[in-house]
């Protein structure tokens, strides 16, 4: 029987706890987190904002999870960090997992051939994050070979890039007729549930992830912008000199984080620039990835 219109699951499929670790920017890592959003605050938020499925993407961890298994409206998710045949890193966001799964996606996340065959085994969705942006650093042609290739999902709308790089990974996701996937990439607790993706008629998880997996999933909520991403690293610093105080002495240094920011985003937009004129210019060619034992490709997996 189908689910009247009226139900629906909304879901922010992209976001960050204290559990994510050390930020990744050099130095910085040695005193400052990723993020410092306690889970229980993050599933507060979540369902202020209107979410009825919930969910942590820490980078590398499902250790913030802990607090949340109580709920029952809670899965288990992460954000691998991969690194590439080409040597680039990227992020990949992988859902409804088990603690033995995570363990597994853990070994093998700087060996694509052999997490996509683990990914594509076990029928787990899985999604290439923020493709247009050049928060991971270097893109190479190959990669996108990849992407179109092996990758089931993609993630269309997040919080945290600038309007154009979701639109370009909109339009790519349709090129390609890849799934959609959208998230707040909520580093800090203001921005959690600001972005999401949603199913009408769904009314569990189960329907949730079948209505995404036939294409049913819209995304929706905010893009980042300048603001929005200043004001998250205010938030980030201030937790940081909470936990270690002595990082207080740094706080003059927070008169660069404006022009930090700004730098932030002119290189992504420098980035979607090269590779919007790379991929959806008229001399577009592909290139496709070499291996010996190739899995099942994006689309035969859903069928």
């Amino acid at each position: 029987m189908e689910a009247p219109q009226n139900f629906h699951v909304k879901c922010d499929m992209h976001v960050h706890s204290y559990y994510s670790g050390p930020c990744t920017t050099p130095f910085v890592g040695n005193f400052c987190r990723e993020s410092y959003n306690d889970p229980e605050q993050v599933h507060t938020m979540l369902r202020r904002r209107g979410m009825n499925l919930f969910t942590l993407t820490d980078h590398d961890s499902i250790e913030g999870s802990e607090k949340l298994r109580r709920h029952k409206d809670f899965f288990l998710s992460e954000e691998l960090t991969c690194r590439m045949p080409s040597g680039t890193e990227v992020h990949i966001g992988v859902y409804d997992i088990n603690e033995r799964q995570h363990a597994h996606l853990q070994q093998r996340r700087n060996d694509l051939v052999a997490l996509l065959m683990y990914l594509s085994e076990r029928r787990l969705l899985f999604s290439i994050n923020h493709v247009f942006s050049s928060l991971t650093g270097r893109r190479e042609r190959e990669d996108f070979a990849w992407f179109e290739e092996y990758f089931p999902a993609m993630e269309t709308r997040n919080g945290h890039m600038l309007e154009r790089a979701n639109a370009y990974a909109a339009r790519l996701a349709k090129k390609w007729k890849k799934l959609e996937i959208g998230g707040s990439d909520a580093h800090a607790l203001p921005s959690a549930g600001t972005t999401y993706t949603e199913v009408a008629g769904a009314r569990d998880k189960e329907e949730f992830f079948a209505g995404l997996r036939n294409g049913l999933g819209r995304v929706g909520g905010e893009s980042g912008c300048f603001y929005k991403l200043t004001r998250d690293v205010f938030l980030i610093a201030r937790e940081m000199m909470r936990e270690k105080m002595w990082t207080t002495l740094l706080s003059p240094l927070g008169l660069l984080v404006p022009a930090i920011t700004f730098l932030t985003y002119c290189d992504d937009k420098k980035f979607c620039r090269r590779w919007g004129a790379e991929l959806f210019g008229p001399s577009e060619s592909r290139k496709r990835p070499r291996w010996i034992m190739v899995p099942q490709t994006a689309a035969e997996e859903w069928v």
